[in-house]
Protein backbone atom coordinates (compact mmCIF):
# COMPACT_ATOMS: atom_id res chain seq x y z
CA UNK A 1 0.00 0.00 0.00
CA UNK A 2 1.61 3.34 -1.05
CA UNK A 3 1.55 5.86 1.45
CA UNK A 4 2.86 8.66 -0.02
CA UNK A 5 0.24 8.68 -3.39
CA UNK A 6 0.90 12.37 -4.20
CA UNK A 7 4.44 11.81 -4.57
CA UNK A 8 4.51 8.67 -6.30
CA UNK A 9 2.83 10.48 -9.35
CA UNK A 10 5.47 11.75 -10.18
CA UNK A 11 5.49 15.20 -8.18
CA UNK A 12 8.52 13.52 -5.69
CA UNK A 13 11.13 13.50 -8.53
CA UNK A 14 10.72 16.80 -9.32
CA UNK A 15 12.51 17.85 -6.22
CA UNK A 16 15.73 18.81 -5.58
CA UNK A 17 17.87 15.48 -4.07
CA UNK A 18 18.61 17.96 -1.28
CA UNK A 19 14.79 18.26 -0.73
CA UNK A 20 14.15 15.12 -1.20
CA UNK A 21 16.89 13.51 1.68
CA UNK A 22 15.64 16.04 3.71
CA UNK A 23 12.19 14.67 3.81
CA UNK A 24 13.79 11.04 3.83
CA UNK A 25 15.17 12.29 7.14
CA UNK A 26 11.76 13.26 8.72
CA UNK A 27 10.34 9.59 8.37
CA UNK A 28 13.47 7.99 9.66
CA UNK A 29 13.64 10.69 12.40
CA UNK A 30 9.69 9.42 13.53
CA UNK A 31 10.94 5.85 13.38
CA UNK A 32 13.51 6.21 15.95
CA UNK A 33 11.35 8.32 17.85
CA UNK A 34 8.55 5.78 17.99
CA UNK A 35 10.87 3.05 19.03
CA UNK A 36 12.33 4.81 21.67
CA UNK A 37 9.03 5.40 23.05
CA UNK A 38 8.36 1.90 22.72
CA UNK A 39 5.76 1.88 20.04
CA UNK A 40 6.43 -0.85 17.47
CA UNK A 41 3.22 -0.01 15.12
CA UNK A 42 3.76 3.41 14.47
CA UNK A 43 7.56 2.80 14.51
CA UNK A 44 6.93 0.22 11.17
CA UNK A 45 4.85 2.80 9.49
CA UNK A 46 7.18 5.55 9.82
CA UNK A 47 10.17 2.94 8.78
CA UNK A 48 8.24 1.59 5.59
CA UNK A 49 7.41 5.49 4.55
CA UNK A 50 11.02 6.06 4.59
CA UNK A 51 11.72 2.97 2.66
CA UNK A 52 9.28 4.26 0.57
CA UNK A 53 10.45 7.50 -0.27
CA UNK A 54 13.91 6.16 -0.27
CA UNK A 55 12.92 4.09 -3.33
CA UNK A 56 10.84 6.44 -5.23
CA UNK A 57 14.13 8.86 -4.94
CA UNK A 58 16.30 6.22 -6.98
CA UNK A 59 13.87 7.22 -9.98
CA UNK A 60 14.90 10.83 -9.98
CA UNK A 61 17.23 11.92 -12.37
CA UNK A 62 20.33 11.71 -9.57
CA UNK A 63 24.10 12.20 -10.43
CA UNK A 64 26.12 9.02 -9.94
CA UNK A 65 27.36 10.09 -6.66
CA UNK A 66 23.92 11.22 -5.61
CA UNK A 67 22.81 7.38 -6.53
CA UNK A 68 25.57 6.07 -4.53
CA UNK A 69 24.82 7.90 -1.22
CA UNK A 70 21.10 7.28 -1.75
CA UNK A 71 21.65 3.40 -1.85
CA UNK A 72 24.17 2.89 0.62
CA UNK A 73 22.34 5.22 3.40
CA UNK A 74 19.20 3.42 2.18
CA UNK A 75 21.36 -0.23 3.41
CA UNK A 76 22.82 1.58 6.27
CA UNK A 77 18.89 2.44 7.49
CA UNK A 78 17.66 -0.80 6.74
CA UNK A 79 20.61 -2.43 8.64
CA UNK A 80 20.34 -0.24 11.68
CA UNK A 81 16.74 -0.48 12.14
CA UNK A 82 15.89 -4.04 11.24
CA UNK A 83 18.90 -6.07 11.14
CA UNK A 84 22.54 -6.79 12.89
CA UNK A 85 23.69 -3.00 12.86
CA UNK A 86 26.84 -4.00 11.18
CA UNK A 87 27.56 -0.81 10.46
CA UNK A 88 27.63 0.08 14.19
CA UNK A 89 25.08 2.99 13.58
CA UNK A 90 23.26 4.83 16.39
CA UNK A 91 19.94 7.15 16.69
CA UNK A 92 22.33 10.27 17.09
CA UNK A 93 24.50 9.17 13.89
CA UNK A 94 21.42 8.69 11.42
CA UNK A 95 19.11 11.82 12.65
CA UNK A 96 22.77 13.78 12.60
CA UNK A 97 23.38 12.60 9.25
CA UNK A 98 19.90 13.34 8.07
CA UNK A 99 19.93 16.73 9.79
CA UNK A 100 22.85 18.07 8.05
CA UNK A 101 21.14 17.18 4.49
CA UNK A 102 18.23 19.44 6.04
CA UNK A 103 20.27 22.17 6.99
CA UNK A 104 22.25 22.24 4.02
CA UNK A 105 18.96 22.11 1.76
CA UNK A 106 17.48 24.84 3.76
CA UNK A 107 20.46 27.41 3.63
CA UNK A 108 20.20 26.48 -0.78
CA UNK A 109 16.59 27.29 -0.58
CA UNK A 110 16.76 30.57 1.20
Amino acid sequence: MIQHKKQSQGNWQSKPYLEQMANIGSEVYRAINWRNKNNKEYADIAFIRSLELFDLSKGSKLTPSQYRELTRMREIWVDYFKYDNEYNSTDEDINKYFMYLTIAFKNISG
